[in-house]
């Protein structure tokens, strides 16, 4: 069960219907953290002041709203949620409109409206309705302490609260340059249109989204569990501060080439301790290191 985002009601005119607001998606992406390649280490962020490069503590992080360049009015969550109280627990209908006018392109999130306090009867009558008459509720609502416009829409058993893009958020077509709505303008012959519904027709179905899948995902998926069986894994560490030392599974040869340059063939830390064993004044000293080396490499 998704966790509840708030509940009010849904009001048009003197009817109000008890409802609790769900997220009726849920996120099904494929996502990666960023690791710390020496030790495996998850990688946090910081929150900074730009202008010193400091960091910056949560209680002294305020809202504000720049009414000039450099200039701002702070506000407090209170003092937001304060500014439309009438709107905060309350889905406002303002007009019911048929369903086809409302634009693929105003859509944005969609939510679940849960029945609440023995309000199923008026669920059910407001649900109903908008199923006989084809129409769609538009209201007004408040989510997050921002203020939406949304589509009321019935689906199946249930009543879904779509919020939209308000008008000055949809670009307007005069922005692009479109082929002209006229198909003889544009160049289009009669045979062609009428190939091109042929093949329209002919690839229609009926729309089941259980059919499509994220493949990316999936592969992503296939090439982890892959890893894992193969043990190409890597676990969290720990590193010396100053050492740049990779786990053994993302051993970085070139690197290892690159210390060794540094330090002009020098025998490493571990090589020395196992250098001292033998026999001071040894004639040859690298060998031990050498040892030392491949029993770290086995490992």
């Amino acid at each position: 069960m998704p966790h509840m985002i708030w509940k009010g009601a849904i009001s048009f005119g003197l009817v109000h219907v008890p409802v609790q607001l769900y997220p009726a998606t849920q996120s099904e992406k494929v996502g990666f953290n960023l690791l710390d390649k020496r030790s495996m280490d998850p990688i946090g962020y910081k929150q900074i002041n730009k202008n010193t490069g400091k960091e910056v503590t949560r209680d002294n992080i305020v809202r504000g709203f720049e009414y000039e360049k450099g200039k701002y009015v702070v506000m407090t969550d209170a003092e937001i949620r304060a500014a439309n109280p009438e709107s905060t627990q309350t889905v406002d209908i303002l007009a019911f409109v048929d369903a086809p006018e409302i634009s693929f392109l105003s859509l944005d999130t969609p939510y679940y409206l849960a029945p609440d306090r023995k309000g199923e009867k008026v669920y059910a009558l407001l649900r109903d309705a908008l199923k006989d008459t084809g129409k769609v509720g538009i209201a007004s609502v408040v989510l997050h302490n921002k203020q939406h416009l949304a589509a009321l829409i019935p689906v199946g058993p249930a009543l879904a609260l779509n919020t939209l893009r308000w008008g000055d958020e949809v670009r307007d077509f005069t922005e692009f340059k479109f082929p002209d709505e006229s198909t003889k303008k544009a160049g289009v012959t009669p045979k062609e249109l009428e190939m091109a519904k042929r093949l329209i027709d002919d690839m229609s179905d009926t729309w089941d989204p259980t059919k499509y899948h994220d493949t990316f995902k999936d592969d992503i998926m296939a090439l982890v569990d892959k890893k894992v069986k193969e043990g190409k894994v890597a676990e969290v560490m720990t590193i010396e501060e100053g050492e740049h030392k990779p786990s053994a599974d993302i051993l970085d040869l070139s690197e290892l080439l690159k210390r060794s340059l540094k330090k002009g063939g020098a025998t490493p830390k571990r090589g020395a301790k196992a250098a001292q064993s033998g026999e001071e004044g040894s004639e040859q000293p690298t060998r031990p290191a050498r040892k030392a080396t491949t029993r770290r490499k086995r490992a």
